[in-house]
C-alpha cells in the first residue's frame, strides 16, 4: 500500500478507522452502547488483527441515530428496527426514482 492509498481511505465512509473508545467518544455514547448495537446486529464492526472492534464513519452515523432515538426514550431494540426500516425505505425510494427517470426517458429508440 502506498501513501496515496492511505490518504484515499480517509475519504472512504466504509473504512474501519475508529477504535471502540474513539467511536463511543465521537457519538457521545458508552462502549457498552456500541456493543449492544453489535449484539442487535444493527452494525457489525470489523476486527483488527488483535481482535479489537473498529468502526467506519457510516457505522458511526447509524450508531449516532440509534443514540438519538434511545435518548428520546425508544428501547434499543425498537431503535434498531426503526433504523433498519428507515434504511429500507430510503433504498426503495432511490429505486423508485430510478424507475421514474427511466420511464420518463421512454423506451430506447430503435436503430435501423
Amino acid at each position: 500500500m502506498t501513501a496515496d492509498d492511505s490518504y484515499d481511505r480517509l475519504d472512504d465512509d466504509d473504512y474501519p478507522a475508529y477504535t471502540m473508545g474513539r467511536a463511543a467518544e465521537m457519538i457521545g455514547a458508552t462502549q457498552g452502547f456500541l456493543r449492544a448495537l453489535g449484539e442487535a446486529r444493527l452494525i457489525t464492526p470489523l476486527r483488527s488483527g488483535g481482535g479489537h472492534r473498529r468502526y467506519s464513519r457510516y457505522q458511526l452515523r447509524i450508531a449516532a441515530r440509534a443514540r438519538e432515538l434511545v435518548d428520546q426514550g425508544t428501547p434499543i431494540e425498537a431503535a434498531c428496527r426503526i433504523i433498519i426500516l428507515e434504511d429500507q425505505l430510503e433504498e426503495a425510494q432511490r429505486i423508485n426514482a430510478e424507475y421514474r427517470r427511466a420511464a420518463e426517458s421512454g423506451p430506447p429508440s430503435e436503430q435501423a
